[in-house]
C-alpha cells in the first residue's frame, strides 16, 4: 500500500506540504506519510496539506524552498494556507489584511 495517496503530490523530497492533484472533499479518506486520516476540510485542486505536523513558527517549504512561515500549529492532513501560514514574499498575505491597512493610510492622510 501506498504511504501517501495518490491524489496527493509531493513536489520535493525537502517539502512539508503536499499538493491536492484532484479535488478532496472534507471528511474523506486520505492516506498522508503512512498515516490514515480523514479530510478535515475540502480541498480544491492545487492546495497545500501539511506532509508531516507543522508547529508554528516553523517555515512551510514547497518546491523546496521556503515560501511561508506557519502562524499556528497544522497537524498532519490539515489545509495549509493564508489562515495559518504567513508569506515570506509580501507584507500582507490576505485581501483584507490589504484592505484594512490601506484604509488605515487613507484615514491617517485625513488629519
Amino acid at each position: 500500500m501506498s504511504q501517501t495517496d495518490t491524489r496527493l503530490l509531493l513536489l520535493s523530497p525537502a517539502d512539508n506540504v503536499l499538493v491536492a492533484r484532484a479535488p478532496i472533499a472534507a471528511d474523506e479518506p486520505i492516506r498522508v506519510e503512512g498515516l490514515d486520516l480523514l479530510a478535515a476540510a475540502a480541498f480544491s485542486l492545487g492546495h497545500k496539506l501539511a506532509r508531516q505536523p507543522i508547529r508554528a513558527g516553523d517555515p512551510i517549504v514547497k518546491y523546496g524552498a521556503i515560501i511561508g512561515t506557519a502562524t499556528a500549529d497544522v497537524p498532519q492532513g490539515a489545509h495549509v494556507h493564508t489562515h495559518n501560514v504567513r508569506s515570506n514574499y509580501t507584507a500582507t498575505h490576505t485581501l483584507e489584511e490589504a484592505r484594512t491597512a490601506y484604509e488605515a493610510a487613507r484615514e491617517v492622510g485625513k488629519t
